[in-house]
């Protein structure tokens, strides 16, 4: 909702046409001047009115602007989301097939059967313990360490196959190597989604801004309209009542040019009165030398 200084209509002038028909001319030149001064009231709102319309379309416009902004960062991450993901599905691919040939290399190796390393070490520990903490028979103590024995013997004989086989621990340094840097790119991945997440998240708060300022710029501009049209409503008057001073000042001076008229003919008929008197040998006076000299008989 946007906030706008009210148009007053009690303030608004009225005219009629019985006003223009029936008031005076001192009155309809009063009139004028109100319709005159509403007209630039309004007027003057109306500016101000489109003023705020205008500014408020400008931010309408730095919104829109400021969420394609937002639109094109985003698709731009998307891009590169894309890349990462691309990159990151290859190199897994790639990390799959080595840790498949270092499995098919430890079956080869007859590595895959039986015990890992640190299992046998933990084994042989726990038996040691038990050697060293309880206390046992000539014939159990004997058969523990045959056991011992066999656990060690067999960590020695695992250990050598994978000590004397440099291909397979380079196979596997290889394979972990190509899954960290698949790791690496599903990390951007995140990263650059999330930062795109940001920016979707920004643009379509900018659009919705964008969408609540329009509408108070479109409020404003059905104000504007409302003070312009009474406006110009007012201007049609005060013209109107314009043209009607103007007639009232015609048919005044047509009234004072047939009075003049009218005198002049009065004054000359009269003028003739006092000639035809002369003619007649009747003595004039002062008085109606004057006349005959009005009338330009003398």
């Amino acid at each position: 909702m946007v906030e706008a200084q009210e148009l007053d209509e009690a303030d608004n002038v009225e005219l009629t046409e019985d006003d223009l028909e029936n008031k005076s001319k001192g009155q309809l030149i009063k009139l004028a001047g109100q319709l005159r001064d509403r007209r630039n009231e309004l007027n003057q709102l109306a500016s101000e009115r489109a003023s705020k319309r205008d500014d408020l379309n400008a931010k309408t416009r730095e919104k829109v602007d400021e969420a394609q902004e937002h639109r094109e960062q985003r698709d731009e991450l998307n891009e590169q989301v894309q890349e990462h993901k691309e990159s990151r599905n290859e190199l897994n691919a790639e990390a799959n097939e080595l840790f498949d040939k270092v499995e098919d290399m430890k079956s080869d190796m007859e590595l895959d059967e039986g015990k890992d390393l640190e299992e046998l070490e933990e084994e042989i520990e726990e038996l040691e313990f038990k050697q060293q903490t309880e206390v046992l028979s000539t014939e159990d103590e004997r058969e523990l360490i045959e056991k011992i024995e066999e656990k060690r013997e067999e960590y020695t004989n695992r250990k050598e196959k994978l000590d004397q086989n440099e291909e397979l621990d380079d196979l596997v340094e290889e394979a972990e190597e190509v899954r960290s840097e698949a790791s690496q790119h599903h990390q951007k991945v995140t990263e650059l989604a999330d930062k795109a997440q940001e920016h979707h998240n920004q643009m379509i708060e900018a659009y919705r801004e964008a969408d609540d300022i329009r509408d108070d710029a479109d409020e404003m501009h059905e104000l504007f309209v409302e003070a312009q049209e009474a406006a110009d409503r007012h201007h049609e008057d005060f013209v109107r009542v314009q043209k009607r001073l103007r007639e009232l000042d015609k048919e005044e001076e047509e009234e004072r040019k047939s009075e003049r008229e009218q005198e002049k003919e009065e004054v000359e008929q009269e003028a003739e009165e006092i000639y035809e008197r002369f003619k007649d040998g009747e003595t004039l006076d002062t008085e109606d030398l004057m006349k005959l000299q009005k009338a330009g008989r003398l």
